[in-house]
């Protein structure tokens, strides 16, 4: 990649939407839902944010490497309840 490319690509930004879930041991588990297989987890919401940035990019910088398009988020999700017999 030329170092022209390089800086083209550092022009285009992308937001996603992440979620922050608690785990029951401690610390967080995160995904994006627009990019599915993306996770990462942290043990602040802070940390999970700072590791969410690095999990994207390492994501997206593997979906270029293998020539496929990169997401884009087409809204935001909703987080809905629903009540089950269980």
């Amino acid at each position: 990649m030329s170092s022209e490319q390089f800086y083209e690509r550092m022009d285009v930004m992308h937001t996603y939407t992440i979620v922050v879930e608690p785990e029951e041991g401690g610390g967080y588990f995160v995904t994006v839902p627009a990019l599915p297989g993306c996770f990462t987890r942290g043990s602040t919401v802070e940390e999970c944010q700072e590791r969410a940035v690095e999990a994207i990019e390492v994501h997206i910088a593997g979906l270029r490497a293998d020539g496929e398009a990169v997401p884009e988020e087409v809204g935001v999700p909703q987080l809905l309840a629903v009540t089950v017999a269980a």
